[in-house]
């Protein structure tokens, strides 16, 4: 399982880079792999805006669909157009092409409530 140092994550196993007030938002390797392959993912809309916590996106596999939540509050300032035609973009590389949305965040300080890399893959059960 692969756990990038540099990023931030949550308890609902969403990961968040943050550069210049903008947070790039994906689902982690762990939840990508519990979710086996993608099939289909439903992508936020652009200028919608959400609170952290809310329902943001929805990732389908042949096992389960899933909801993608916001990490922090904002406006989706970009979504991932290339999962609408590939959405194992997020099963082949989670933390880097397989990003969901962008989000211009409201309260940066909102990431001091998430975990860092050590804390999350505590959370995750081993293989």
């Amino acid at each position: 399982m692969s756990v990038p140092q540099d990023l931030f994550y949550a308890k609902s196993h969403e990961w968040v880079s943050l550069e210049d007030g903008i947070a790039t938002v994906g689902i982690t390797d762990f939840a990508q792999s519990q979710l086996s392959d993608l099939t289909f993912v439903e992508l936020p809309e652009v200028g919608t805006v959400f609170e952290a916590g809310d329902e943001a996106a929805v990732v389908e596999s042949v096992k389960a669909a899933a909801d993608v939540y916001a990490p922090v509050g904002g406006e989706v300032v970009e979504v991932n157009g290339e999962l609408e035609d590939a959405p194992e973009l997020i099963n082949n590389d989670s933390f880097g092409k397989g990003w969901i949305f962008k989000i211009k965040v409201n309260d940066e300080s909102e990431v001091d409530n998430m975990m860092d890399a050590d804390s999350y893959e505590e959370l995750c059960p081993s293989e």
